[in-house]
């Protein structure tokens, strides 16, 4: 299985989730669910098979070869099936930090109870990857304020809220949306994660 330079290992294992450097089969159901929830995305409009394509060729697979790559994209699979992605972007490597990306496919979003396990399962075995896997110091979120339920999962997961960047957003023509600013220091993590959930 091929990994990212900087990882150690090539994949991350809790319960019945793995989390696994993107695989490039995953590209068509990842485009149909962005394009799916463009409101939670910074996705303006649609994808095309052919942009996904592209961009795999021209940013994604340059990833795997680079020492400190820009973002570490995931494939998460619940018992052996593609449920969700995600990874690390925007990464400061010599602030030892990134932000965190997650996107599951919309009918496992659209139930609570399946999301919620989701999230979390991606949140446990990213802090993997980020905090014991690579020494950062931080990761970090934004997330629009339409989403109470992403929010709480956040929270309960040891991130805590920062900052609100007010009417940041516009999703339609004249309706805004805060975004929300949070942050987890490894402490956090180690916190949050140290019982048995």
């Amino acid at each position: 299985m091929t990994t990212y330079r900087p990882l150690s290992q090539a994949e991350y294992r809790w319960q019945d989730y793995q989390l696994v450097p993107i695989r490039y089969e995953d590209r068509e159901p990842i485009r149909a669910w962005r394009n799916a929830q463009l409101q939670v995305l910074r996705q303006a409009a649609p994808l095309s098979a052919e942009q996904q394509d592209a961009y795999f060729k021209r940013v994604v697979l340059p990833l795997f070869e680079q020492e400190q790559p820009g973002q570490l994209l995931f494939s998460l699979l619940h018992r052996g099936e593609l449920v969700a992605y995600g990874g690390l972007v925007h990464i400061s490597w010599a602030d030892l930090r990134a932000e965190v990306s997650f996107l599951v496919e919309p009918g496992r979003a659209a139930d609570a109870a399946t999301y919620r396990e989701d999230f979390r399962a991606h949140l446990r075995l990213l802090g993997q990857v980020a905090f014991e896997g690579l020494k950062f110091n931080r990761l970090f979120t934004e997330t629009y304020d339409i989403r109470p339920a992403h929010v709480a999962i956040l929270e309960e997961c040891g991130f805590r809220l920062e900052g609100r960047l007010r009417q940041h957003v516009q999703l339609a023509p004249g309706t805004f949306a805060d975004s929300l600013m949070h942050g987890q220091l490894a402490t956090d993590y180690a916190k949050a994660f140290s019982s048995a959930f």
